[in-house]
C-alpha cells in the first residue's frame, strides 16, 4: 500500500524523497490568513472549501437535515469561500434521487440555509464567506430514479469496455443548447437566493467536462477547440450577463483528464497521458476575458482514475504512480495555466493527501505564486474545523485530518448512499458506513 498521510516535516520530507517529488514549504502560514479582492468582492481569508456532494437532498432537491447540518459544520469552520455542492439545472441531469436541484419554481427555498451558513460564519468567525452554488448536468453519470440513465456527449470505449452506451443516449447539438440555457438562467437564480458566485461545472468528467474531450463529436459541440469548449463558455458568457456586477461567476475546470487522446484534454495524440495544458491555458484566457474573476482548477475522474484528482493512501486499487506524484503534479499543472491568467484568483486542489503539512505547502505556494486559495475537499468532512485551526490555532491536529482512505466515496457509489466520514464522524456516519458499504 502506499504510504499514509504525512503527520510532519520530517514525514513529509521523507515521502517526497522517496517519490523523488519537489513541493514547496514553509513554516509561515501568516499568507493564509490575509484577505483578498475577488472581483468586487473580498474573501477574509486563502482557504476555500470544495463542493462535497451529500446526496443526501429531498426527493424535490431541496437541503434536508443532513444537508443543513453538513453546511453549518463548514459555516463554523470559517472558510473564505465555501463552494456549495452540484446543484442540477434539468432534472434528468441529477446523479441521484437526492442530488440538489434549481429551478425557477424553488430557487428561493436555498434562501434560508444561504443566511444561516453566513450568519454562523459571522457569529462563530467574525466574517460571512463567499458562498458559490455548483451548477451542473451530471451527463454519463445522470442517475435521476437511482439507476443508470446516462446521457453522453460520445461513446467512450475507456469508461464503456465491451459494453458500450446506446448511441441514443448521445445527447445532440440541440440539448447542449438547451444545457447552456439553463446553466445560464440558473445563475440568477442563485444570486437571488442569496449566494455569492456560481460555478459551471467543468470537471471530473461530468457532461460539460467531457465536451472538452469530444474530438469526435460532429456538429457544434465536437472537434475543434471552440466548438468543445463551446458549452462553458457560452453558459459562463450568459450568467455572467444575467447577473450583477458583484455576482462572481466561476468554474470548476478540469485542466487535465489522465486518459489517452481522443479521450482526455489536454494530451497530445500518440504521446499517451503526458499532461500538456496549452489547451487549458487557452480556456482560462478566454473565461478571465468573459469576466470570470475566480476560477477552481482540479483534475482527473473520480470514478476512473481518482488517484489523479484525490491521491489516496488507502483505496480499491494499487496506484500506478506515489501519491505525492499525483499532488505535485496537481499543483504545478495549476501553477502553470494560473500563469496564463494574471489576475485572475485561482483556487488549488488535491491538498488532502499533504495530511498536517497541507498548509505549509499551500501557503508556500501561494507565496510563490503558484494560486491564490487553498482548496480542500474530503478534508472538510473529516474536519470541518480545519480552516479554523489553520487560521487561529497553529495548524492542524493530526489526530483530525483526512487520512484518505475512501470511506466517503464508498458510501457515496452505493444506492441510496449518504457520503461523509465514517472515521472523525463516527456518530453519524459510521451507522451508515455500516449500513450501506458492509451491509450490517
Amino acid at each position: 500500500m502506499p504510504n499514509p498521510v504525512p503527520q510532519n516535516q520530517a514525514a513529509f520530507e521523507k515521502l517526497c524523497a522517496e517519490a523523488s517529488v519537489t513541493l514547496p514549504y514553509t513554516s509561515d502560514t501568516s499568507v493564509l490568513r490575509t484577505p483578498l479582492t475577488v472581483g468586487a468582492r473580498t474573501a477574509p481569508n486563502r482557504i476555500a472549501y470544495q463542493a462535497m456532494e451529500g446526496c443526501d437532498g429531498t426527493p424535490g432537491g431541496l437541503p434536508d437535515e443532513l444537508t443543513r447540518r453538513r453546511y453549518l459544520r463548514f459555516a463554523h469552520g470559517g472558510p473564505a469561500v465555501i463552494w456549495f455542492e452540484a446543484t442540477a439545472v434539468l432534472p434528468e441531469g441529477r446523479a441521484n434521487p437526492r442530488q440538489l436541484y434549481i429551478d425557477e419554481q424553488n430557487y428561493m427555498q436555498f434562501a434560508p440555509l444561504v443566511a444561516e451558513i453566513k450568519e454562523t460564519c459571522l457569529k462563530e468567525n467574525g466574517y460571512e464567506p463567499l458562498i458559490f452554488m455548483q451548477l451542473t448536468h451530471s451527463g454519463r453519470y445522470s442517475k435521476p430514479e437511482g439507476v443508470p440513465a446516462p446521457l453522453i456527449a460520445y461513446n467512450n470505449p475507456i469508461f464503456e469496455g465491451e459494453n458500450p452506451i446506446d448511441p441514443s443516449r448521445i445527447v445532440s447539438d440541440e440539448y447542449l443548447d438547451l444545457v447552456s440555457e439553463k446553466l445560464a438562467a440558473a445563475a440568477p437564480l442563485a444570486e437571488k437566493a442569496g449566494f455569492d458566485g456560481c460555478d459551471i461545472k467543468c470537471c471530473h468528467r461530468y457532461l460539460n467536462s467531457e465536451l472538452l474531450s469530444a474530438y469526435n463529436r460532429p456538429g457544434r459541440y465536437g472537434g475543434s477547440w471552440e466548438n468543445r469548449t463551446r458549452l462553458l463558455r457560452e453558459a459562463v458568457r450568459g450568467a455572467i450577463a444575467g447577473c450583477s456586477r458583484n455576482f462572481l461567476v466561476s468554474t470548476r475546470m478540469n485542466i487535465f483528464d489522465g486518459f489517452p487522446y481522443p479521450y482526455g484534454f489536454c494530451v497530445r495524440e500518440g504521446e499517451g497521458i503526458t499532461p500538456d495544458y496549452e489547451e487549458a491555458k487557452r480556456l482560462v484566457r478566454d473565461l478571465a476575458d468573459a469576466g470570470a474573476a475566480i476560477l477552481n482548477l482540479t483534475m482527473g475522474n473520480p470514478y476512473f482514475n481518482p488517484h489523479v484528482n484525490r491521491p489516496f493512501a488507502m483505496g480499491k486499487y494499487e496506484p500506478p504512480e506515489h501519491p505525492l506524484f499525483g499532488v505535485e503534479r496537481m499543483l504545478k499543472g495549476t501553477a502553470e495555466v494560473a500563469a496564463a491568467v494574471p489576475g485572475t484568483r485561482i483556487i488549488c486542489s488535491g491538498l488532502s493527501y499533504l495530511g498536517a503539512v497541507s498548509p505549509n505547502v499551500a501557503a508556500a505556494a501561494i507565496g510563490e505564486g503558484w494560486f491564490d486559495f487553498a482548496g480542500y475537499g474530503r478534508e472538510t468532512l473529516a474536519y470541518p474545523n480545519c480552516a479554523h485551526d489553520i487560521l487561529t490555532a497553529g495548524g492542524l491536529d493530526p489526530k483530525k485530518i483526512c487520512i484518505t482512505c475512501g470511506k466517503c466515496t464508498e458510501i457515496m457509489r452505493t444506492k441510496g448512499g449518504t457520503p461523509g466520514c465514517p472515521v472523525r464522524d463516527q456518530e453519524v456516519y459510521l451507522p451508515i458506513y455500516r449500513r450501506q458499504v458492509l451491509g450490517k
